[in-house]
């Protein structure tokens, strides 16, 4: 049978992240990706010049296409900038789809630009955190959900990781990309534990989309029968080897993106 992700994401004009970064990722890890797009960015490697909000209806309009049509195996849902958007795609996904759901809490672009505004947080974490099997968060993003400092320790990510879980999903990533120190550390934290994910931290600028890139790369190993530990186990390996071969890219100006294609040229 044929692997199927479903993305639900904004679009980067830019190519980097979000719905193109996501559909790039499930190919290279030889997945069919399917997508609903929630919004349009004017976007490229130096920042965000705007955002275009696809209307609610459409946003469920889209899901409901690909749902009674395609069997999805995974959902990796990332940018959701405002809350009638959140309970469109909640009560989409409730209607229509029982499989695995990735959260990614996209809220700010690598260029420090706001994807998510203030009055959706509430509704992220009231409509579809209880819903996800895993949540994907980076240190800013774990810090803005719980109202706290921002994690600058293994211990206190753990402790993050601990308190986002109490919210209703069923696992948390905690992804230590923005963190200090020689190598980046990943948290998973789930009912039954803990457990690490180190990759020496290599330096680059062209970083753009490695949080859309892993969420999307594990939902591609859930939708090919992968427990949950081995899949964030192979999309933090292939997300360190995309940003490693990353500066072989040679894209705009800013903030580059990581090579999903790494593999293949």
């Amino acid at each position: 049978m044929t692997a199927i992700a479903l993305t639900i994401a904004g679009s980067d004009s830019g190519g980097g992240a979000g719905i193109q970064a996501d559909l790039k990722t499930f190919s290279a890890l030889g997945v069919y990706g399917a997508s609903v797009i929630t919004a349009l960015t004017a976007q490229n490697t130096l920042g965000v010049q705007g955002i275009h909000d696809v209307p609610a209806e459409f946003v469920s309009r889209q899901i409901r296409s690909v749902l009674e049509d395609i069997p999805v195996n995974a959902v990796k849902i990332g940018m959701l900038s405002v809350p009638v958007t959140i309970e469109a795609v909640a009560d989409s996904l409730a209607a229509g789809y029982s499989g695995p759901v990735i959260v990614d809490p996209v809220m700010v672009a690598a260029s420090g630009d706001p994807l998510l505004t203030e009055a959706a947080v509430a509704t992220l974490v009231g409509r579809l955190l209880p819903r996800a099997d895993l949540l994907t968060p980076n240190l800013h993003e774990a810090a803005r959900l719980l109202g706290e400092p921002m994690a600058e320790s293994v211990a206190a990510m753990e402790a993050q990781g601990r308190a986002l879980l109490a919210l209703g999903p069923r696992a948390v990533l905690m992804k230590g990309g923005h963190g200090s120190g020689a190598e980046a550390i990943d948290v998973l934290v789930t009912p039954a534990g803990l457990k690490a994910f180190a990759a020496p931290r290599i330096p680059s600028r062209n970083s753009h989309g490695t949080g859309c890139t892993l969420s999307s790369a594990i939902a591609a190993g859930l939708a090919k029968g992968q427990a949950l530990e081995e899949a964030v186990g192979a999309a933090k390996a292939y997300v360190h080897a995309a940003i490693a071969a990353a500066d072989r890219l040679q894209i705009g100006q800013g903030h580059g993106p990581t090579h999903h294609f790494h593999a293949f040229w």
